[in-house]
């Protein structure tokens, strides 16, 4: 028989069990988006920002027709003397959540300490609307039998269609701790007064139990999970879970939701290895998270390699680089992990890929709710083309996409553009044919910063009359594309190459330094 293990860090137990402090338990809004329409907007219906490149003032305010904002961002974007356009966007002040702990959710936070921006994001989105399925342990979501639902969970929604595939019944509930703390990430009761926060904490949540008390469970178990999740109507499926085996059936079982347009996230696994666990490894189907500490490294345990997609906060407890209280693991309510007394409730830090998961199926389900991104490749495209990136430009091995960041994935496809620094050197080439003389000029474009090249990024720009004609070239190990004009009859001339886009590992990044460059021959 198959196994799979869960990916419950012993460590973060290890660590209570030595002097940590678990923090005693105590008892215990929609917002708008800019659709293709534009009826509800987070930016002025008929204005944008443009910024000319020759002109002294530092921006200017354009009126423009209501609900063609978007189109003329576009347009103005596209100008050789524009140097950037963008909405007129609204600023108000931020959501701050009132759970007494928030403050040591340094995931939640800036970017700058490591965090997905959920303030921003929240002003965005929720999650209402979206039922996100928590494949795990099950759920402390009840109070039945020994069972006691989670006091941070008393205002958070659940799907009447939760199923326990280990014991075969309709009660999934959690015997291990780790299905009650990744649904916390995923949606813990927020705004509460109590605890901490959680993503979605609008969304609704399906406990789907195919993991037993050990934190172990079998491919068929997990296989029925997904299908069961798929056909009740989960928009969204976590699997903080992994194994090292391929399987038909768990592959089967993941085309079939996604086939039904349910977004999958999965952790890459917490071996430290170059391959990532399954179903992690099922990159057509599922949106595969590794784990960054505070500092936005790769943790050590994190797995890496083909097929990664994102990275999100995974923690550590044996550092504290926050400077708070706890040490950095990603801190959520759940009952005791040393004794799994179900009814004994406190905040504990885990560490692990697990935690990373919920944190992108958090996301996905306020991506949803919002509307800007529905489709399972949607949602892919614009987490990893808002990500954070991290280590080399694009994707990498080692960190994917980059960090996800939630504010800017709900801005998406606004939030998408992605710079690059480029440099141009323009050299004329002379050919005499009789008694005419033929000019040829051509660009150097550099592309990355002084001593990274960038190879094999795509460079599209446009050459200026005489010879007016669109250019491209792909960059070598030196980071230079190089891009010829057309051939002209005899000076004098005078030449402009101007980049209008980089293309790196399949994304579209705007160029920025000294992205035009001319040069006159006499």
């Amino acid at each position: 028989m198959k196994r799979l293990v869960s990916l419950v860090v012993i460590a973060a137990m290890f660590w209570m069990a030595c002097g940590g402090i678990p923090v005693s338990a105590a008892s215990t809004d929609s917002r708008g988006m800019d659709s293709p329409g534009e009826a509800v907007t987070d930016f002025v219906a008929d204005e944008i920002i443009v910024k000319f490149k020759n002109d002294k003032k530092p921006f200017q305010t354009l009126k423009v027709p209501k609900g063609k904002v978007l189109g003329k961002v576009l347009e103005y974007s596209q100008r050789s003397d524009v140097a950037y356009a963008e909405p007129n966007y609204y600023a108000k002040a931020l959501f701050t959540p009132d759970d007494e702990l928030y403050d040591l959710q340094w995931n939640f936070g800036d970017q700058a300490k490591g965090g997905i921006r959920m303030q921003e994001a929240w002003e965005l989105s929720d999650g209402s609307g979206v039922t996100v399925a928590v494949i795990d342990t099950g759920i402390a979501y009840e109070n039945y039998q020994q069972y006691v639902k989670a006091p941070d969970l008393a205002s958070t929604r659940f799907s009447e269609w939760g199923y326990d595939f280990v014991n075969q019944d309709t009660h999934p509930n959690d015997d291990n701790g780790h299905g009650t703390h990744v649904a916390g990430t995923i949606a813990q009761s927020t705004n509460n007064g109590i605890g901490v926060a959680g993503i979605a904490f609008g969304a609704t949540l399906m406990p789907i139990k195919v993991l037993d008390s050990d934190g172990s469970g079998t491919y068929a178990d997990i296989a029925n999970g997904i299908r069961w999740a798929a056909d009740k109507g989960a928009q969204v499926i976590n699997l903080s879970l992994g194994g090292s085996q391929p399987s038909s059936v768990l592959k089967d079982a993941l085309a079939y939701a996604y086939g039904k347009g349910v977004t999958i996230v999965a952790a890459a696994g917490n071996d430290g290895s170059n391959k990532l666990s399954y179903p992690a490894a099922y990159d057509d189907y599922v949106i595969a998270v590794g784990a960054t500490y505070s500092d936005k490294t790769a943790a050590d345990y994190s797995n890496y390699g083909k097929g990664l997609d994102l990275m999100a906060p995974g923690g550590y407890v044996f550092f504290d680089e926050n400077g708070d209280i706890v040490g950095d693991g990603i801190l959520q309510q759940t009952f005791n992990p040393l004794t799994r007394d179900v009814s004994d409730f406190g905040y504990w830090p885990y560490l692990g890929t697990s935690q990373s998961s919920a944190h992108v199926a958090g996301v996905a389900a306020l991506l949803i709710s919002r509307g800007n991104a529905t489709t399972p490749s949607q949602v892919r495209r614009a987490l990893q083309e808002t990500a954070l990136d991290l280590g080399k430009y694009g994707w990498d091995k080692t960190y994917g996409w980059g960090l996800v960041d939630a504010y800017s994935a709900l801005n998406w496809p606004l939030a998408a553009t992605k710079t690059v620094n480029i440099s141009i050197d323009l050299t004329p080439q002379f050919k005499t044919a009789g008694k005419n003389v033929f000019t040829r000029v051509e660009a150097k474009v550099r592309v990355g910063e002084p001593g990274v090249p960038i190879a094999d990024a795509t460079v599209l720009g446009r050459w200026s009359s005489p010879a007016a004609d669109a250019d491209k070239g792909i960059t070598g190990p030196d980071g230079v594309a190089v891009l010829t004009s057309d051939q002209t009859k005899s000076p004098p001339e005078s030449y402009t190459f101007t980049v209008e886009s980089v293309t790196i590992n399949g994304i579209v990044y705007q160029p920025i330094g000294e992205t035009s460059d001319s040069i006159s021959i006499m």
